[in-house]
C-alpha cells in the first residue's frame, strides 16, 4: 500500500455519494433491527436478532451483529472528508483536535443519558416517560443548526443574524435543558445522574453513541497525525487490534484511563474497525488510486486481509459483538467494506439513481434520524398509543417486519425532510 502525496497537492474532493448511500442504509437497518427487538421473541427466528443464548452458546454472529460496527466503519471513511479541508485551509492542528474532542463530549453526554432510560416515576415526583421525551429534544435542540438551503452560497455574510441567533438560542436552551434533566433525574434509589456538590457523574457505560464517540475520537487522532499515509493507518489498525490482546492478559488492569474507558474494546478494537473505515477513505482521495480497477484491487487485498486475520484469530478469542473480538471486528470490516464497494458501483461508477438518491439523502442527517426512533418510545408512552403500536407486529413475522420496515422509513423521510428545510444536528 503506498502513500499519495499530501494534502495541499491534491485536487478539490467531491462528495461521495456511495458514503452517504451506505451510511443511509446502514441508518434503516439500525431504525429497523431496533424496533424489530421489541416484537414477540416467539414470532422472531434466531437469525434476525443478536447473537445470545438463544443461539445455544458459542461464539457467532448474525446480520443484526453487523448494523453497529457497520456505522463505525462509515466513521472512519468520513474523517478525510470532514478534517481534510479543514487542514486543507491552513487550519492549526490544535485547533482541529479541540473539534474533534468537542464532539467526542457531546456524543459522550448524549450517550450518558440516553443509557440510564426511563427514571423511577415516583421517585422523580412526574411521569419518567416525560422525562426521557424531554431529553431527546433537549438533546436535539442542543447540537441543531437552523438555516435555508443553501444558506452558505447566499450573499448574507452578517456574522450575526436571524439564523445564527436562532441556531445559538435553541443550542443554548438545549444544553440548559440536558444539564437540568441530568440534575433531576432519579433512579429507584433515588440517584442522580448529575450532581455538583460533590461533583458525580453517573457512567456505567457510554451507550452506543459513547462508543461511537471513542472510535471517533482514537480513528480521528491517527488521521491527524499521519494523514493521507495509508501504511502507517494501516499498522495503526494492526495495533489496535494489538490492544484487546493486551488487555486480555491483563496488561491495563492497573492503569488509571482503564477506570473510565475499556482499553481493549472501547480504544482498541472498535476503533480498529473505524481506522479500517479511515483506511478505505484514505483511498478514495488518494491521486495514485483514482481509476475503477484500482479502488477494486485495493478494497479486494484489504478485505482478503481482514477475512484472513478474522479465520485466524477466531481460535483465540471467538466471534462475539458484546466482547468487541478481534475476529468480529474484522468480519464486520469485510461485510461493510463489501458492502460499500456495492454501493460505489451504484452510486458514483454508473448511478442507479432509484437507489444512489434516496438513500444518500436519508445518509445526511443520520444522528437526527437515529435520535427521533428512539424519541419514540417515549412519545408513544406519552400518546398512550404504545399498546396500539406493539399489537402492530403480534400477528405474524411478517407484520412483525412490515412493522419495523415501515417505521424505519418514516423516520428516516422525517428526518430528510427536517434536513431539507434547514434543520440539522450539527456537532
Amino acid at each position: 500500500m503506498t502513500n499519495d502525496i499530501p494534502n495541499t497537492a491534491l485536487p478539490p474532493i467531491q462528495r461521495i455519494t456511495s458514503i452517504d448511500a451506505l451510511r443511509g442504509f446502514v441508518m434503516f437497518m439500525m431504525i429497523f433491527v431496533n424496533d424489530l427487538a421489541g416484537a414477540p421473541e416467539k414470532i422472531v427466528p434466531n437469525w434476525m436478532v443478536h447473537f445470545s443464548d438463544r443461539h445455544h452458546g458459542g461464539s457467532g454472529m448474525t446480520f443484526v451483529d453487523l448494523v453497529f460496527p457497520g456505522f463505525l466503519f462509515i466513521v472512519g471513511m468520513s474523517i478525510p472528508f470532514a478534517l481534510g479541508p479543514r487542514l486543507a485551509r491552513g487550519e492549526s492542528v490544535c485547533k482541529i483536535f479541540l473539534h474533534v474532542v468537542i464532539r467526542t463530549i457531546s456524543l459522550l453526554a448524549i450517550g450518558i443519558l440516553m443509557v440510564h432510560e426511563t427514571p423511577d416515576s415516583d421517585q422523580l415526583g412526574w411521569p419518567g416517560q416525560r422525562w426521557c421525551l424531554m431529553m431527546y429534544l433537549a438533546a436535539i435542540f442542543a447540537f441543531c443548526s437552523v438555516a435555508p438551503r443553501n444558506y452558505g452560497a447566499k450573499t448574507e455574510t452578517k456574522k450575526w443574524n436571524r439564523w445564527t441567533i436562532s441556531s445559538l438560542g435553541l443550542r443554548v436552551i438545549g444544553l440548559l435543558a440536558m444539564v437540568w434533566l441530568a440534575r433531576v433525574f432519579r433512579d429507584d434509589k433515588g440517584r442522580a445522574i448529575l450532581t455538583f456538590a460533590p461533583f458525580h457523574l453517573a457512567v456505567d457505560w457510554y451507550g452506543i453513541l459513547g462508543l461511537i464517540a471513542w472510535a471517533y475520537l482514537v480513528a480521528a487522532v491517527v488521521y491527524l497525525i499521519f494523514r493521507n499515509h495509508r501504511t502507517a493507518v494501516l499498522g495503526c489498525m494492526v495495533l489496535l487490534l494489538g490492544l484487546f490482546a493486551a488487555d486480555r492478559k491483563g496488561l491495563f488492569d492497573n492503569f488509571w484511563l482503564a477506570n473510565y474507558v475499556g482499553i481493549g474494546e472501547m480504544l482498541g478494537s472498535l476503533a480498529a474497525i473505524s481506522v479500517g473505515g479511515l483506511l478505505l477513505g484514505l483511498m478514495l482521495k488518494a491521486v495514485d488510486l483514482t481509476s475503477l480497477k484500482a479502488r477494486a484491487t485495493f478494497t479486494f487485498w484489504f478485505v482478503a486481509a481482514c477475512a484472513a486475520g478474522a479465520i485466524l484469530l477466531k481460535p483465540l478469542y471467538g466471534i462475539s459483538k458484546n466482547n468487541a473480538t478481534p475476529p468480529w471486528c474484522l468480519w464486520s470490516c469485510v461485510v461493510t467494506a463489501t458492502l460499500w464497494f456495492l454501493f460505489y458501483l451504484v452510486c458514483d461508477v454508473r448511478p442507479v439513481k432509484i437507489i444512489s438518491r434516496p438513500l444518500a439523502l436519508a445518509g445526511q442527517n443520520v444522528l437526527l434520524a437515529y435520535l427521533l426512533s428512539e424519541m419514540s418510545v417515549s412519545l408513544f408512552d406519552v400518546l398512550h398509543i404504545s399498546d396500539w403500536y406493539g399489537s402492530l407486529s403480534e400477528p405474524s413475522l411478517a407484520a412483525a417486519i412490515a412493522r419495523s420496515a415501515a417505521f424505519g422509513v418514516v423516520v428516516l423521510l422525517i428526518s430528510t425532510g427536517l434536513n431539507r428545510i434547514g434543520f440539522r444536528l450539527r456537532l
